[in-house]
């Protein structure tokens, strides 16, 4: 019998066609998928845990398993036959051997995401699962401001979802931004972990800020209140995606495939 070995991976997906990351009876979702291919590889069930799930419509370019087997493959093995498995929405980037203590959910020390919308006149066919399209010219710096006050560690119930199952609302945020490339406006936000649809609330937000419906400091008076009733609508999910997950030093992980600046 071969010896149980620890393997992560980085998978990128489109999660339009997904009820979300996670196994459910009578709905696609990515978990499913994935293990039905990497179980055909290694000939034998495998269970996949993830760093965080992304919800339905979400998609990922840095998402990170881990999963235990005694199938003896090569890393490239692990590579080629899930790519070839899988449909082409869901792709893995990477396959690494690692500690039988790595987890990829518990060793995770923070997580990013972008949001990309666009206030253009017209909608994009090509985008049009990638990006939201706001029917107003959005100001990008007073949304820029806006996020500003959410940089720290903060209660973020008024971002927070009402089904959220979270234990503590307490959040830190290290990194936010709203930047503008033409007629298309990013939010980059990273966190040591999010609350449900707190990124979708948060852009929701940063919209009604944009649209001149309120002024920057508005952030920072929802935050005092902790109400998500007072917060702007919960952004649609297909301008998300999980970009990146940060783990201790040593762990050496390779970067996603994606650039700074890429979708």
């Amino acid at each position: 019998m071969n010896e149980i070995r620890r393997w992560a991976a980085c998978i990128e997906y489109d999660g339009t066609a997904y009820h979300g990351w996670q196994s459910q009876p009578h709905a696609a979702s990515v978990q499913e998928t994935l293990e039905t291919a990497l179980s055909r590889v290694a000939d034998r069930p495998i269970r996949v845990v993830c760093s965080g799930r992304t919800d339905t419509g979400v998609h990922a370019q840095g998402q990170i398993v881990h999963f235990d087997t005694d199938a003896d493959r090569r890393a490239r093995s692990w590579l080629l036959g899930s790519n070839r498995y899988l449909p082409d929405d869901i792709a893995p980037q990477w396959f690494v051997p690692v500690a039988d203590t790595f987890h990829a959910r518990f060793q995770a020390t923070a997580r990013s995401y972008r949001y990309w919308l666009t206030d253009r006149e017209a909608p994009s066919a090509l985008w049009r699962n990638r990006a939201w399209h706001v029917h107003h010219g959005l100001d990008h710096e007073a949304m820029d401001a806006g996020a500003a006050h959410l940089l720290g560690r903060y209660d973020f119930s008024a971002f927070r979802a009402a089904g959220c199952q979270a234990k503590s609302p307490i959040r830190d945020v290290q990194q936010i931004s709203v930047i503008r490339e033409g007629d298309w406006l990013r939010v980059d936000i990273r966190a040591n972990a999010f609350l449900h649809h707190m990124v979708r609330n948060i852009v929701g937000t940063l919209a009604v800020i944009g649209r001149g419906e309120a002024d920057p400091a508005w952030t920072a008076r929802l935050l005092a209140g902790r109400d998500r009733r007072r917060a702007g609508m919960t952004a649609p999910a297909c301008g998300l995606s999980l970009r990146q997950v940060d783990y201790p030093p040593g762990t050496d992980l390779p970067p996603p495939a994606a650039g700074p600046a890429g979708w």
